[in-house]
């Protein structure tokens, strides 16, 4: 079974052990503030993105569609970084994940998008939105997780074959 037929176990809890299912109990404050600090800075992103590239009621959401699956594959790379290279890192991935990448994406708009589009008379573009952005958000999370697992690997660094034998970190042995 492929690694990717499953999804990645959290790396910041472990279910097994009590003392870890209380991550948010007694002292929320640093991953709320986390969260909070992220999310205004993938809001203020997306606003931008948005105005940017506004859109009439029966005109393709394009800044919204390049959100969303931007930040799906952006969600991809993230999930193998924080279960593979940062694993012990408490608050990557309420920052990151929660946080910017929470408030960078945007499928709330998505299906207000939608509806405004078939209001306005423009089935055809809410029904192609639907189903691209639906398509290419699944695909975005896939490669971005795929693509970066091959990238981080066990034993592979930029500039070195995975085969080739890694430095001794303890420095020759004990």
């Amino acid at each position: 079974m492929s690694e990717f037929e499953r999804p990645p176990i959290d790396p910041d809890v472990d279910l097994h052990v009590p003392a870890e299912r209380r991550e948010l109990r007694p002292r929320p404050w640093p991953v709320l503030a986390a969260i909070s600090a992220g999310g205004v800075l993938g809001a203020l992103a997306r606003y931008g993105l948005q105005s940017a590239f506004p859109h009439p009621a029966t005109g393709f959401p394009w800044a919204t569609f390049g959100t969303n699956v931007s930040g799906c594959l952006l969600i991809g790379v993230l999930m193998v970084l924080v279960t593979q290279v940062w694993p012990g890192r408490a608050l990557v991935r309420p920052f990151l994940g929660v946080g910017v990448l929470g408030g960078f994406t945007t499928f709330s708009t998505y299906v207000v998008d939608i509806q405004q589009a078939a209001v306005a008379g423009a089935a055809r573009v809410a029904l192609a939105y639907l189903a691209l952005t639906l398509a290419g958000a699944m695909v975005a999370v896939w490669a971005g997780a795929s693509l970066t697992s091959r990238l981080v690997r066990p034993g592979a660094t930029a500039g070195r074959s995975p085969d080739e034998p890694t430095a001794d970190p303890g420095g020759g042995g004990r």
